[in-house]
């Protein structure tokens, strides 16, 4: 193992991840989250790509030509995924107390598993002693798949923030509806990049930012969420 090529890709995939969870905490500054969950639902994040990698490759090897059914199977097991992250990181606990900390939960998870998955990402072509395509490597997810794990995820976060003061029933209808969602965005996105050339890897990338702008508007609304008295 060539431990200069490791040690580049963490910082590559784990440095921008962590900005980025630094511009995302400051929309909960008021009132943050305890650092310890934090933390741990960022691990958890990381850990859930490497559950996750060797269901996608049974799912590869089941249906070795239905790619669009690939594709879509993929970015559920990555929703589900990274859901239980964000759930068991810091959704289930007593700090989990206003509407807004689903969406930082949720999107904490998000960024654990952009970290290791762009780091795993990177250090292929460094392995190769490809340095400048490790950096474009990082830089085309850093700017595409990376934000669209924190808008799917984000997503999901800000149905349990708009159904947070909701019955126990009313925020599983929600959330399941929120994995959905998020499931048919990922899968649109892949298919977009894979699919339809460059024509679509514009469209996609055009598309996550637009829904980044979204998402910080959803901010806004989970912390204008108050108890109906």
């Amino acid at each position: 193992m060539n431990f200069d090529a490791l040690i580049l890709a963490l910082l590559g995939g784990i440095l921008p991840a962590l900005v980025w969870l630094l511009f995302w905490l400051r929309e909960d500054r008021k009132n943050p989250e305890p650092n310890r969950l934090v933390m741990k639902t960022f691990l958890l994040g990381m850990l859930a790509v490497i559950v996750v990698i060797p269901l996608q490759k049974q799912v590869e090897d089941f249906f070795p030509v239905l790619i669009a059914l690939q594709l879509l199977l993929w970015a559920a097991l990555e929703e589900v995924l990274k859901f239980s992250a964000g759930y068991f990181g810091g959704i289930h606990t007593v700090d989990d107390n206003e509407p807004i900390d689903p969406l930082i939960y949720m999107v904490t998870a998000a960024l654990g598993f952009v970290a290791l998955e762009n780091t795993l990402f990177i250090l292929g072509p460094l392995l190769g002693d490809n340095i400048p395509q490790g950096v474009i490597t990082g830089n085309l997810r850093f700017v595409g798949a990376s934000l669209l794990h924190v808008i799917t995820s984000g997503l999901v976060g800000y149905t349990l923030s708009f159904s947070f003061y909701q019955s126990r029933g009313r925020k599983k209808k929600m959330v399941t509806l929120g994995i959905l969602g998020a499931i048919l965005i990922h899968t649109t996105f892949n298919l977009l990049i894979l699919g339809w050339g460059e024509k679509g890897m514009m469209t996609a990338f055009f598309g996550v930012w637009i829904a980044v702008i979204a998402l910080l508007w959803l901010f806004e609304r989970a912390k204008g969420i108050a108890r109906n008295v």
